[in-house]
């Protein structure tokens, strides 16, 4: 409500990558809500290739289709190239923007005005850190955003509640468990801030909550700026 997410007639899609997050998100929008107004959702997985089973593709759509989400499952060799000999010092940037494209598109085709992604408080945190540390710059996710002139809007519906909250709900309701085969995923620049934040807490438990509202509490008068 805060942000006007979700309007009367919107048509959403919700990134499922598999995991506990995507799947609480896509649940819960397709809960009854009290003050929300109609809307339709469409359940996205843009699979990025690592796993030649399929094992985990077909327990994903299984489950979809067993709740009757109306879904897009598309298998890709996103992971694989971006992790290819050209592309080594930085895979991550590369599946993304390729996975967000093809978000993008799939949205523009099956008339989705609103994305939902599952980022959530934890994720704002870490990222506005990631831009810090390694981007040069003070930026991180934005609750909505609008993009394409208005043409299409990103929505993430968790920009409040802690990773914590989202893990015990995902295992209370029992959602498949999807593991991630991203073989940058235990080294990643992001993994590292986790275990910073981490080892801060032990030292202030109120470390990820401060830098929250620090982002609330901006004092131009005391940034150098250009």
């Amino acid at each position: 409500m805060d942000y006007s997410m979700i309007n009367e007639g919107d048509r959403v899609l919700v990134g499922v990558s598999g995991g506990m997050d995507s799947l609480s998100l896509l649940d819960l929008l397709n809960t009854s809500m009290i003050h929300v107004p109609r809307f339709s959702i469409l359940a996205v997985n843009i699979d990025p290739g690592f796993d030649d089973t399929y094992h985990d593709f077909i327990i994903l759509e299984a489950y979809l289709k067993e709740n009757g989400y109306a879904c897009v499952m598309e298998k890709t060799d996103i992971g694989p190239l971006s992790h290819s000999d050209y592309n080594r010092k930085n895979p991550c940037f590369l599946c993304s923007r390729l996975r967000r494209k093809r978000i993008f598109e799939i949205a523009a085709t099956e008339g989705c005005n609103k994305i939902a992604f599952a980022h959530h408080k934890d994720d704002i945190i870490e990222t506005l850190l990631i831009n810090l540390f390694y981007g040069r710059e003070i930026s991180t996710m934005m609750p909505a955003q609008s993009i394409f002139r208005g043409k299409l809007h990103i929505i993430r519906p968790f920009a409040y509640i802690e990773e914590s909250l989202i893990k015990k709900y995902g295992k209370e309701r029992g959602f498949p468990v999807i593991e991630n085969k991203c073989p940058t995923s235990i080294t990643s620049k992001r993994m590292y801030i986790k275990k910073l934040l981490r080892e801060l807490e032990k030292e202030n438990k109120d470390i990820r909550e401060n830098i929250y509202k620090a982002m609330r509490h901006v004092k131009l008068d005391y940034l150098p700026g250009k």
